[in-house]
């Protein structure tokens, strides 16, 4: 584990001096250092780690439930919804469209809808702070998209998880639905209702307690959730909504940060090392084609959301490639596809198209100018 932790580290600290993100960086060190791969070989075993990326992807969705807020979509109103309502028809529509055509299931079609449509948050967010845009008027749709990302990944995947573990009838199926969301509209509703009761439960004036408490009580719930056929991850997401609202979310969001960044690297390492680089050539093609749909559907979304909120060319780049780099949903949906017995594709597949996009995203935000350049200027004259 300490290998992984100074690999990914040793890595992230080479990108980060020619500005490239870390997920992807902390990824390929787990491909290097895998089984799969010739030379030194840290982990033989990529089932070794398991638990601690599990642990990792639960910080990751717990952190984002503390920054989401159910009343930051009301404060927004209706054409932050509109915005991020379209960017979903597009990208998820076209990667619906996207998976039926390579012709590998219905199942692995699903799948591909997810990977294709989600903007990974964590990348998006570490975007705009780099760059110096949370105060740029494009931010606000941007962080409204994500918004409504959020709260339709959780629904995504509540519907999926029972596709995904074969249920044996329609009614199973139903049933295993009915349930999952039964359990989220009781999570939805408590942390509507129940912020103060919470709030007085978990607090406490020692850190060291706090700590205790909150992982606890995001580990339990992600894993009861995994009993109500609900995915883990989203459990833990609920219990970040549910903390993040209570007198005490903003110490919470101070002290999870560096477990969430610690167990974070250790769940995009153990996914690169379950990644065979031998497997990559032959998806190559369609990943680059999976790659090309992304970029025309951020470039039309951007577009949209420009013309929704009167911006001109500049605003509507920013918004096409800051939202482009996919990255922890996509692997999220890798792991249950993986878990289920899908296609064999579908891993390296999903791994190629983050690396790709986790990197270009980024890039293409800091060169967003030259989007911008090409794009269909502003024709109304006002405030924009």
């Amino acid at each position: 584990m300490g290998g992984a932790f100074l690999a990914a580290a040793f890595l992230a600290r080479v990108g980060g001096r020619i500005g490239l993100p870390t997920i992807p960086l902390f990824i390929l060190a787990g491909i290097l250092l895998g089984p799969h791969t010739p030379g030194f070989v840290l982990v033989s075993d990529p089932h070794e780690l398991e638990m601690l990326s599990a642990l990792g992807l639960v910080l990751l969705l717990f952190y984002l439930g503390l920054e989401f807020h159910l009343d930051d979509l009301k404060a927004g109103g209706r054409r932050m919804a509109i915005a991020g309502g379209v960017y979903l028809l597009l990208n998820v529509g076209a990667g619906l469209g996207f998976g039926f055509a390579l012709g590998w299931g219905t199942s692995e079609a699903l799948v591909l809808a997810g990977v294709l449509g989600i903007s990974s948050s964590a990348i998006v967010t570490k975007v705009l702070v780099d760059l110096n845009r949370i105060g740029n008027a494009e931010t606000k749709p941007i962080l409204g998209i994500i918004v409504v990302e959020d709260i339709f990944l959780a629904l995504y995947l509540a519907a999926l998880q029972p596709i995904l573990s074969g249920a044996d009838s329609l009614a199973a199926a139903v049933m295993d639905a009915g349930k999952a969301f039964g359990f989220l509209l009781a999570l939805a509703l408590v942390a509507r209702f129940g912020t103060k009761v919470i709030g007085r439960l978990i607090n406490t004036r020692d850190d060291e307690l706090l700590v205790i408490s909150f992982l606890g009580a995001a580990v339990f719930l992600a894993g009861v959730s995994e009993w109500f056929g609900v995915a883990d991850a989203i459990g833990a997401f609920m219990v970040g909504l549910m903390l993040g609202s209570t007198a005490s979310g903003d110490r919470i969001r101070k002290l999870v940060h560096p477990l969430r960044d610690a167990f974070g690297a250790i769940f995009f390492f153990a996914f690169g090392l379950s990644i065979d680089p031998g497997d990559l050539p032959t998806v190559l093609w369609p990943v680059l084609a999976a790659v090309a749909v992304t970029l025309a559907m951020n470039v039309l979304a951007g577009l949209a959301a420009a013309r929704l909120y009167d911006f001109g060319s500049e605003p509507a780049a920013n918004i096409s490639t800051t939202l482009l780099a996919r990255g922890e949903f996509a692997l999220i949906l890798a792991t249950m596809a993986a878990s289920a017995g899908l296609d064999d594709r579908l891993s390296p597949f999903i791994a190629g198209y983050v690396l790709i996009l986790a990197v270009l995203g980024p890039l293409a935000a800091g060169r967003s100018h030259l989007l911008a350049r090409v794009l269909p200027q502003k024709q109304t004259v006002g405030a924009g």
